[in-house]
């Protein structure tokens, strides 16, 4: 692998780690825009944009990109987070150049007026889907506590009412001030020749306009609060809790990575075992979230009304006896052996490693490799687990539930 990195003459940047043992080549555009970037008269308009961009430019309509990619046998999608919008496409290497071309004409969409209001539509019925998805009103809810008054705490999809209102005019506005080269980063991985990603990159990508990219971040100021949604319909209780962690800058978020694998992963953690093993619960998981100027723990648990409580209070016992302890050398050893694991398995192919390259540029303006992510892993001690817990105790102050149950 061989990393490598040039700047266009219209500022956009281009990372790559070329890999020419691999039979495929990925690409994508990370946009450094989501829905921290928003107004709340525009809320949701970062996701529908991400929509919109699949209609076409001035050359080619919707029909013709999806056909198009189909053709090349694409691997491709899009994705909108709080903080960043991803574009990518997973081809043979012969077929970069086609896909880059239809790559880099999704970030420069017409946004053609019955587009919009069609896909208006289609917005609308996602959001629909989506809340009658219990973990998914939970999560919404627990960012919108945890995170109220500060950008973190806005919704990807919007609600029904910003939908409805938001116009094309205010969606161009938006796409104006945010797709620019500098929010913007075109990373590739695998099969192919740093010179020509460049060649490629120069024939498509300077349509892009130049930018300086900015994002105020200010701290979270989060207050203790417990909120409850009643569904009598639903047959779980679906409870969320979130608490500070480190910020995606801090050098502890690789302990914080493993703490949460010892904790709260979906097989063979301290929760695991309590809770999902003996039949208590569904699920009772504790993850770490990483964000520009910001980081957190959140848990989840899903289990049967009635037992709600019990649950809570096994769910922090855990909590509290990490806390006061730590973990031992061996529930370390066993997180370091499955993060190491995962590593190595989703950086085996170029797409696992386009998100890994991307996401770290756009956060840290970083190049790690794999051989980097694997030491640093290995290097980290039950010492390092415990100044992360000095500082960042697995402290939960924002509760959220969606189900039966009115109040706990």
């Amino acid at each position: 692998m061989q990393f490598q990195q040039h700047v266009l003459s219209n500022g956009l940047r281009i990372i790559a780690e070329t890999t020419p043992s691999v039979h495929s080549v990925a690409a994508g555009f990370f946009v450094r825009t989501g829905s921290r970037d928003e107004t709340s008269e525009v809320s949701g308009v970062s996701h529908f944009l991400e929509h919109m961009a699949f209609k076409g430019d001035d050359k080619l309509s919707a029909d013709d990109v999806n056909r198009i990619f189909d053709e090349l046998g694409a691997k491709y999608n899009a994705s909108t987070s709080e903080e960043v919008t991803m574009y990518y496409a997973a081809v043979l290497p012969e077929y970069l150049d086609a896909a880059m071309s239809l790559l880099s004409s999704l970030m420069c969409p017409s946004l053609r007026q019955d587009d919009f209001d069609m896909e208006k539509n289609v917005i609308l019925e996602e959001i629909g889907m989506y809340e009658d998805q219990p973990s998914f009103t939970c999560y919404d809810m627990v960012m919108a506590t945890y995170f109220a008054g500060h950008p973190l705490g806005q919704s990807i999809l919007g609600t029904n009412e910003s939908i409805t209102a938001l116009t094309a005019d205010q969606m161009r506005a938006y796409h104006k001030a945010r797709y620019h080269t500098g929010n913007i980063t075109l990373a590739v991985t695998g099969n192919c020749r740093f010179e020509d990603i460049v060649s490629i990159a120069e024939r498509h990508c300077l349509k892009i306009p130049n930018g300086v990219g900015a994002r105020p971040l200010p701290d979270v100021q989060s207050k203790p609060a417990t909120k409850m949604l009643q569904k009598e319909g639903s047959v779980q209780q679906h409870i969320m809790q979130m608490g500070a962690g480190p910020k995606s800058c801090s050098e502890l978020r690789y302990a914080a990575e493993l703490l949460s694998v010892v904790v709260g992963d979906d097989s063979g953690s301290r929760l695991f075992w309590e809770l999902v093993d003996p039949g208590l619960a569904e699920a009772a998981d504790l993850g770490y979230n990483e964000y520009d100027g910001a980081g957190t723990w959140m848990s989840y648990l899903s289990c049967q009304p009635e037992e709600v409580q019990s649950n809570l209070e096994l769910f922090q016992r855990v909590l509290d006896d990490v806390n006061s302890n730590g973990i031992t050398a061996e529930e370390l050893e066993q997180a370091r052996n499955k993060v190491a694991s995962r590593i190595v398995l989703r950086g085996e192919r170029p797409m696992g490693r386009l998100s890994s390259l991307g996401s770290n540029w756009v956060y840290r303006q970083q190049y790690r490799s794999i051989a980097d992510d694997l030491k640093t892993v290995r290097s980290v001690t039950q010492q390092d687990i415990r100044e992360l817990l000095e500082q960042f105790p697995l402290r939960m102050t924002s509760t959220v539930g969606v189900g039966p149950i009115a109040e706990i």
